[in-house]
């Protein structure tokens, strides 16, 4: 069996365990998707009192949410395994997955779907529609490649820093809570247009954790906007290949962290 194969039969054992208690499941994906609307209402009663934020509307703020968004509860769904992966670590799992001849990463990957995230990329595929419907963008297919390849470099580089994260826990053997600061800390800082920001904190999020590559960049491209911080043209229609570069240095790091694991002893 291919990989991908493989892949989609984990998915498919872990969609019929969560589709067990469907009232439970459909309950909780609303919930999801009721918390996130309260959010972003917040963002609209913000805009409600002042108007605009350094000179972005509302809608152009919605722009920014639904795609980091997005691409952040798809992140979840498909990295769960990482999310949730020192359980693994200190229950002795992991050590049964290194005796499978499969890689590790394929089989942490597919150890958990959430689905329960369709809730949050529910909404943010409505906040998405909503802004883009109340912009003048003048689309072309180049624009609608790039809308479509931001929200994949943004799932690509959250899968990343869960990765990271589940590689800490070789040494650690749980997860280190500082890395929220980069995942739901890196999606609350980048909803928002990255020049808001202090200049060293917006240096952070471009080149450590680039998530203004996945988001900003493409953004202001869509748009047809001036960029305060005077970045090259070509960089904002090719910034989302940074998320298929921050994961591949993150699996890097997880086939380091796998070759000095010593088990726990559980």
């Amino acid at each position: 069996m291919d990989p991908i194969r493989l892949y989609l039969e984990y998915i498919g054992t872990s969609l019929r365990q969560q589709l067990q208690y469907r009232a439970s499941f459909i309950m909780m994906t609303i919930g999801y998707f009721l918390v996130c609307v309260i959010e972003f209402f917040g963002i609209w009663v913000l805009f409600s009192r002042f108007g605009s934020l350094q000179g972005w509307t509302i809608a152009e703020v919605a722009l920014f949410y639904g795609m980091i968004n997005s691409a952040f509860a798809i992140s979840l769904s498909i990295g769960r395994g990482f999310d949730s992966f020192a359980l693994q670590v200190r229950g002795g799992d992991f050590d049964r997955t290194l005796l499978r001849p499969r890689t590790t990463f394929l089989q942490v990957l597919g150890h958990d779907f959430q689905l329960l995230r369709v809730g949050r990329l529910m909404q943010g595929i409505v906040v998405l529609s909503w802004g883009l419907s109340n912009l003048a963008i003048a689309w072309t297919m180049a624009k609608v490649a790039l809308l479509v390849l931001a929200v994949l470099g943004g799932v690509l580089l959250f899968t990343g820093l869960l990765v990271i994260q589940a590689t800490m826990c070789f040494w650690s053997t749980q997860s280190l809570e500082v890395m929220n600061c980069l995942t739901d800390g890196g999606v609350e800082t980048s909803q928002w247009p990255i020049p808001i920001y202090n200049q060293w904190f917006v240096n952070i999020f471009i080149f450590a954790i680039p998530l203004a590559c996945v988001n900003y960049f493409p953004v202001i491209a869509i748009l047809g906007r001036g960029d305060v911080l005077h970045s090259p043209p070509w960089l904002r229609w090719v910034s989302p290949i940074a998320g298929v570069l921050f994961l591949a240095l993150s699996l890097v790091f997880w086939r380091f962290g796998v070759r000095h694991y010593r088990s726990t002893g559980s």
